[in-house]
C-alpha cells in the first residue's frame, strides 16, 4: 500500500462522500424519474458515479484489482444502457 500525504487523503475521502450523496441523490432522481427515459439516463449516471467510488476507494486502499473492477463496472454499464435504449426503441414487449 502507497502513503499518501494527508492532504490527498483528506481529499480523496470527502471526494468519496460527495459521491455518496450523488448516487443517493440519483437514486431519488430514478425513482422520481416520470419518463423511461429519464430512468435510462438515471441508470447510466449510477453506473458511472459507483465506478467513481470504486475508483476512488481503489485510490484510497491501493488495491489494483478494484480498478480492473472499475474497468468492469464502466463496460457493464455502457452495454446495459445501450441494450436497453435499443430494447425501449424497438417497441420493447409489445412486438
Amino acid at each position: 500500500m502507497i502513503e499518501l500525504p494527508g492532504f490527498i487523503e483528506i481529499m480523496l475521502q470527502i471526494t468519496f462522500f460527495v459521491l455518496i450523496i450523488g448516487v443517493l441523490a440519483v437514486l431519488i432522481r430514478f425513482i422520481i424519474g416520470p419518463t423511461i427515459w429519464d430512468r435510462i439516463l438515471m441508470v447510466n449516471l449510477l453506473s458511472i458515479k459507483i465506478m467513481m467510488l470504486v475508483v476512488v476507494y481503489a485510490m484510497i486502499t491501493g488495491s489494483v484489482f478494484m480498478l480492473d473492477m472499475a474497468l468492469v463496472l464502466g463496460l457493464t454499464g455502457f452495454l446495459t444502457i445501450t441494450l436497453l435504449s435499443k430494447f425501449i426503441m424497438s417497441g420493447g414487449r409489445e412486438k
